[in-house]
């Protein structure tokens, strides 16, 4: 179940560190317990109402998203969100940012009807697509940057999904996600990006601290966190870079309030 969302100035949350929120989530994992489909369902369901939010989209039908799924379970929490908007009638589009993607979740995604625009070419092996690409002198972040950038165009609102809390420390974006991040901050410059929602955390990120690598962090309009807000969110150049925060409960929050949390505001 959703929280309230906390809009404007953030008053009075506890954000956690990325370990304490592993540490909470391990024993329900090991139980069993579907913790990314309850962070998908949520996700999906904020992402809905975004959508038939005339402020945010202003124009009629389904409404239209662009998921960047990296490699891991961020990218994982993104497409089972992207199935359940496909099945409820939304058109979804994916771009893979990732070496490796969540296979479950990117299958889940394309049964219920979403559409996987391209990702990196490097499991094309020698003499195919990867081999041909770079004897035009085509790298994989410079198509797949075109690709987002015309894809972004045509979209309500993307998901950032490339990372999330398994990475520790700011993290620099690596190509392709780069490269297509980039292609999405160019359109905000020129005040033609779509509604931009991250999963969990902006991608790159310190979640503990709310530090940045670099500028290519893609900001965002509402950021859906789970389980508990990472303390990343609250403080630091992430903290002006997160947008509004909406949380999800995925069934930890009796743990998290047991621990004392790396910042409170």
């Amino acid at each position: 179940m959703s929280s309230p969302a906390y809009r404007g100035t953030v008053v009075g949350m506890d954000g956690y560190g990325g370990d304490q929120i592993r540490a909470a989530e391990r024993p329900h994992l090991d139980a069993g317990e579907p913790l990314m489909q309850r962070a998908a369902d949520g996700l999906a369901r904020i992402v809905g109402d975004l959508l038939d939010d005339p402020a945010v989209r202003p124009g009629d039908g389904p409404g239209s998203v662009l998921v960047l799924a990296g490699s891991g379970d961020n990218g994982g929490d993104a497409l089972f969100a992207a199935a359940r908007l496909a099945a409820d009638g939304r058109h979804v589009a994916v771009v893979r940012v990732g070496s490796r993607v969540h296979e479950a979740g990117l299958a889940a995604a394309l049964d219920a009807g979403a559409r996987l625009l391209g990702g990196p070419s490097d499991a094309a092996g020698p003499g195919g697509a990867a081999d041909i690409l770079r004897a035009a002198g085509r790298s994989d972040g410079d198509r797949l940057a075109d690709l987002t950038t015309e894809a972004a165009l045509e979209a309500d609102l993307v998901l950032d999904g490339i990372l999330g809390i398994g990475v520790r420390g700011a993290a620099a974006l690596r190509s392709p996600g780069r490269e297509v991040v980039d292609a999405i901050r160019e359109l905000a410059r020129d005040q033609r990006a779509p509604f931009v929602v991250a999963v969990d955390v902006p991608s790159g990120i310190d979640v503990d601290t709310g530090g940045v690598a670099d500028d290519h962090v893609l900001h965002a309009d509402v950021t859906v966190t789970f389980g508990g807000v990472k303390a990343g969110l609250l403080t630091g150049p992430a903290a002006t870079l997160a947008g509004r925060i909406e949380l999800v409960d995925v069934g930890i929050g009796a743990d998290l309030a047991t621990t004392e949390p790396l910042i409170r505001t």
